[in-house]
C-alpha cells in the first residue's frame, strides 16, 4: 500500500538517498518486519504496512536497521537526524584521530656519555607520546668495517626504552647507516588521553595538598 501523497512517509523520502544509506519508509519491501518504537521499546514482528503506518502516525521514518535477520528489524526514527548525528560522531572521531609520527634519533658510533643520555631522553619522550623512534647509527671511514659495534648499542639502547617501547625492526644496515625502529608501547591516542589526564589532576593534587592541615609538631 503506497503513502497517501503529502503523507510523512512520502514527503520525507524526496531526500537525497546515498547508497551507502539504510532502506527506509517505502524503500522497504519486505512482508513482514521486527519493528523496534520510536521509544526503543519491541514492538515484534508485524506486517510492513503497520509499521509504516506506526511512523507515518509518529511523523517519523521506518528505517531498516538490521536488513540481513529474518525477519528483517525496523526503527522507528527520524532519519536525518540520525544521519546528522552519525556525521558529526564521524567527524569528531577524525579530529581526535591521532597518527603516529616515525621520529628519529641519530647517534655516532663513538658518542660520549653525556650526548647519549641526551638522545636516550629524546628517544622516552618521543615513545612516552606514542610515537615510533628510528634509531641510526652513522659510520665514518673504516667504522662500516664494524657493524656488530653498531649493533651492540643499538641493542643497549633498545633495553635502556624496553619500558616504553619495543624493537619493531631490527638493526639494519643501509648504506654508511644502521637503524633500528622501535614502536612505542602505547598509541598515540592513549598517549594523548593519558597526558590530557595527568594535567587535568595535577592542579586538583596541588590544590589538596595546600588546603591538608599541617600537623602539630
Amino acid at each position: 500500500m503506497s503513502a497517501a501523497a503529502g503523507s510523512p512517509v512520502a514527503r520525507k523520502t524526496t531526500r537525497r538517498h546515498n547508497i551507502t544509506d539504510p532502506r527506509i519508509n517505502e524503500r522497504i519491501r519486505v512482508p513482514e518486519v521486527r519493528l523496534i518504537g520510536p521509544a526503543g521499546e519491541q514492538v515484534g514482528v508485524v506486517k510492513l504496512e503497520v509499521a509504516q503506518r506506526i511512523a507515518r502516525d509518529a511523523d517519523l521514518d521506518l528505517v531498516e536497521v538490521a536488513p540481513e535477520a529474518k525477519p528483517p528489524v525496523v526503527k522507528v526514527m527520524d532519519f536525518g537526524k540520525f544521519k546528522y548525528e552519525a556525521a558529526q560522531k564521524a567527524k569528531e572521531a577524525r579530529r581526535n584521530q591521532a597518527h603516529t609520527v616515525l621520529k628519529e634519533v641519530r647517534f655516532r658510533l663513538k658518542i660520549d656519555k653525556h650526548d647519549y643520555e641526551t638522545k636516550l631522553k629524546h628517544a622516552v619522550t618521543f615513545l612516552k607520546g606514542g610515537d615510533k623512534v628510528k634509531a641510526m647509527i652513522q659510520f665514518r671511514g673504516r667504522e662500516q668495517s664494524r657493524p656488530e659495534a653498531g649493533v651492540r648499542l643499538l641493542h643497549k639502547f633498545a633495553e635502556e626504552v624496553a619500558e616504553f617501547g619495543t624493537v619493531e625492526h631490527a638493526p639494519t644496515v643501509d648504506g654508511r647507516n644502521m637503524t633500528m625502529i622501535i614502536a612505542p608501547m602505547k598509541n598515540k591516542s592513549d598517549a594523548k588521553a593519558e597526558a590530557a589526564k595527568v594535567k587535568t589532576e595535577a592542579p586538583e593534587t596541588a590544590t589538596a595538598a595546600t588546603e591538608a592541615p599541617a600537623e602539630a609538631e
